[in-house]
């Protein structure tokens, strides 16, 4: 590291200001604190000493995203393996099946987004945010794995260009750039983005892609969801139990469809202080609450999936990922404690009510947290004032 340092200081004086490289000085501060610790201070008060600068921050996201990326790679060859009839095929070459599916995906997120970010830092001659680190790995998994490149490229420049940089960049957002990015995609290219022939690569005849939420909602009136769902695939390893779901043995995006991969993540981000454990849990409690509500509601008349029992919904679709990995970016959801809990429940209320009562759009995660966004700083000001008024009778009295 000590020949690396020296070499950098060689070349800095081409970046600093007067050099013939000084419009390029965004691209040599970022790869210069993403390898070292930055010696710029604080100029005025107040300062805050903390080990944990925001680009480490995010460094951390990403490492808990990791369980949550190589389980993505096997199902991805597990799901492709079982569509074939070749389910016998070794651990390896299922992750190797899914990697050559994934990274592409990856790649041109990261390359393509970045692009962007440099562009808007040099423009503006300010540091490159260091929020893509995450949103640049969140939107690929949140993808089907059958997703056309160009699409990738697409709708990760709208994600930054519209979501994060005409706000001003990281920080300044009020939606989670990710899921702007993944919405767009759903709206403009729905064919290619949901249904059930986008998450097997190669799809044969007569094989189903249909995901655990396509089966539950396609049940119909008055009938029992779980039967559907443990009928799905005449008995083979296609069925959908409860267990399977949690783990992830399920067609999904790449990213989201273990539960448990993504409590492992949860797990890395709670103990290292990044997440907010109250969002997570509140997303969760939410969204039991509403549909174990909904059981009560369930008649003939009614569309199947109310009969769902609360806890499957928890391991279904995105919801474990979107209250992990979505809903407690620090940016787009509410700051005040009491508002944590309130926007993390709404969160979780309203995905219930749109896989429940949408039959156009089972899932539900995404647009309940982009929905929230928007509400999150109206939340944290009327937490504010409650409080506010709360204190000055405590002095007027």
């Amino acid at each position: 590291m000590k020949f690396i340092r020296q070499m950098l200081d060689k070349q800095e004086h081409h970046f600093l200001k007067g050099g013939k490289l000084e419009k390029l000085y965004p691209l040599w501060e970022a790869q210069e604190t993403f390898l070292f610790t930055s010696d710029t201070v604080t100029e005025q008060g107040p300062h805050v000493r903390d080990g944990l600068d925001s680009k480490r921050l995010m460094t951390m996201v990403v490492i808990s995203l990791i369980p949550c990326v190589l389980f993505g790679a096997y199902n991805t060859g597990l799901q492709q393996a079982w569509a074939n009839g070749q389910a016998n095929q070794d651990l390896m070459s299922l992750v190797w099946t899914g990697l050559v599916a994934m990274l592409p995906i990856i790649i041109v997120s990261y390359a393509v987004g970045g692009l962007w970010e440099a562009l808007f830092a040099i423009v503006r001659k300010h540091e490159i945010n260091e929020g893509f680190l995450v949103t640049g790995l969140l939107f690929p998994l949140v993808c089907p794995p059958s997703i056309p490149l160009w699409q990738v490229a697409a709708g990760i420049s709208f994600g930054v260009v519209i979501g994060k940089e005409i706000f001003g960049g990281t920080g300044m957002n009020i939606l989670n750039p990710a899921l702007t990015a993944r919405a767009f995609l759903y709206f403009s290219y729905p064919a290619q983005i949901s249904g059930d022939k986008v998450w097997i690569l190669a799809q044969p005849e007569g094989v189903s892609g249909a995901t655990p939420l396509n089966v539950a909602a396609l049940t119909p009136n008055g009938g029992d969801a779980i039967e559907a769902l443990n009928q799905f695939g005449n008995g083979t390893e296609l069925a959908y139990g409860l267990w399977d779901m949690f783990w992830g043995f399920i067609p999904g995006s790449l990213g989201e469809t273990s539960a448990a991969a993504c409590l492992i993540g949860a797990l890395i981000l709670i103990v290292t202080g990044v997440g907010s454990w109250r969002v997570m849990l509140s997303v969760l409690v939410g969204a039991w609450a509403t549909a174990a509500a909904l059981n009560f509601a369930a008649t003939d008349q009614l569309p199947g999936i109310l009969s769902l029992p609360a806890h499957y919904h928890l391991v279904m679709g995105g919801l474990m990922f979107g209250a992990i990995y979505m809903a407690t970016d620090p940016v787009s959801a509410t700051r005040t404690t009491k508002g944590m809990y309130i926007y993390g429940f709404l969160i979780g209320m309203l995905t219930i009510l749109i896989r429940l009562w949408n039959p156009a759009y089972p899932e539900g995660v995404m647009l309940a947290i982009l929905f929230m966004n928007v509400f999150a700083p109206l939340i944290d000001h009327y937490v504010v004032n409650v409080n506010v008024k709360r204190r000055l009778k405590r002095v007027q009295s």
